[in-house]
């Protein structure tokens, strides 16, 4: 059991004035430590605190509680009256009317299931708030006004401050008036006649001149004799065989089979595998590797069916390499009958282990039920082609 060792109960006096407000909450401590007297550090802490008058099991006038956490001291604080009210308020409690007592209850888990740790009373009811509700005594003379105080010494030149943001540029002036246009000037004098050019090369040839019309067209002539027929061409070369088809039909094929009695006698727990432990015809390449794995040797698609008879709701669902199938999962909600499925696997590896597999997670173990609707062993099967 954790226990509360070393509780340091504080309580903060004020002076209270005229015009001052009481504050409504005092300080608390406790260093926490458990069963083995080691100290509770770095945990959350619950308290809750209750306020009794009279006696130390007396009326509760206030309840609070607190949720903290402890320091690597194992010590926590907290302030009484500043916590969740579950009881009372604090400010209405009447510190005239004591004897008071502090009872001091406390989950080390940091919950709320408390147990009791102490009561303890509280001998000096902090002084601010006892005034608070005292009545007020009588008001005292007013004293004599105090000498002035010498003049301060003057204070230094403040910094100057930034300059101003420069003024808009204003608009612009109106346009003055044209000015008066001037005389003309003298007309100069006529220049000298510049010397005659070279004569120029002589001119292209014209363009040719369009054609004449076209005559009429004669008069067609007789067709000729046919040509003899020419030489049959050598036969080309035969083209290469196209590739091998995939083959079609069933690849490979195996069954697998139980009997109850006396095979799966044992229920089968979630996450565990349904055995299949005798074999029925086979075509050799798929083969069990114990009464509840087979291995599927080659990569490629299977078809996998199964039927099982249980007497519990329940369901199954195929395993590969150990991995759930979850588009695999089937079952039923309630009755005793069988439990089957059908399901296309395909493998990525060579050996691939296949299972049937009560799916874990779930809440009951599955029955495989022995002489099911008769008087003979009722067969489990696990049936696995290879298509592809």
């Amino acid at each position: 059991m954790n226990k509360l060792l070393l509780p340091i109960f504080l309580l903060c006096a004020f002076v209270v004035t005229a015009i001052a407000q009481a504050p409504q909450k005092f300080s608390y401590q406790a260093v926490i430590r458990d069963g083995a007297n080691n100290l509770v550090i770095n945990q959350n802490v619950g308290l809750r605190i209750s306020i009794r008058q009279s006696t130390s099991g007396g009326t509760i006038v206030y309840q609070e509680t607190h949720a903290v956490m402890s320091n690597t001291n194992g010590l926590v604080s907290l302030e009484v009256g500043g916590g969740t009210p579950t009881m009372g308020t604090f400010a209405s409690i009447n510190w005239g009317a004591g004897p008071y007592y502090l009872q001091t209850e406390i989950d080390p888990t940091g919950g709320t299931t408390y147990t009791i740790m102490g009561t303890t009373e509280l001998i000096s009811v902090p002084y601010a708030l006892y005034a608070a509700n005292s009545p007020a005594g009588p008001i005292g003379a007013t004293g004599a006004t105090g000498p002035a105080g010498p003049t301060g010494a003057t204070g230094g030149t403040g910094a100057q401050g930034v300059a101003g943001a420069t003024g808009a540029t204003g608009l612009p002036g109106t346009t003055g008036p044209t000015g008066a246009i001037g005389f003309t000037g003298a007309i100069g004098a006529t220049g000298v006649t510049g010397v005659t050019g070279a004569t120029g090369a002589t001119g292209l040839t014209g363009v040719t001149g369009p054609t004449g019309a076209t005559g009429l067209t004669g008069a067609i002539g007789l067709t000729g004799a046919i040509g003899a027929t020419g030489a049959t061409g050598i036969t080309g070369a035969t083209g290469v065989t196209g590739a091998t088809g995939a083959q079609g039909g069933i690849l490979a094929f195996a069954q697998f089979f139980a009997l109850m009695p006396p095979d799966n006698a044992a229920t089968v727990a979630t996450g565990s595998d349904v055995d299949f432990p005798q074999d029925g015809p086979l075509s050799g390449t798929i083969t069990r590797t114990s009464p509840n794995s087979f291995n599927l040797p080659d990569i490629g698609t299977y078809m996998v069916s199964w039927q099982v008879s249980v007497s519990e709701p329940g369901q199954l669902i195929l395993t590969l390499n150990s991995a759930d199938l979850a588009y695999t999962v089937v079952g039923r909600a309630t009755g005793t009958s069988q439990i089957t499925g059908n399901s296309l696997i395909t493998t990525t590896t060579v050996n691939s282990i296949l299972t049937v597999r009560n799916p874990a997670g779930n809440s009951t173990a599955l029955t495989i039920t022995p002489l099911a609707g008769g008087t003979r062993p009722v067969s489990a099967s696990l049936t696995i082609l290879r298509i592809r």
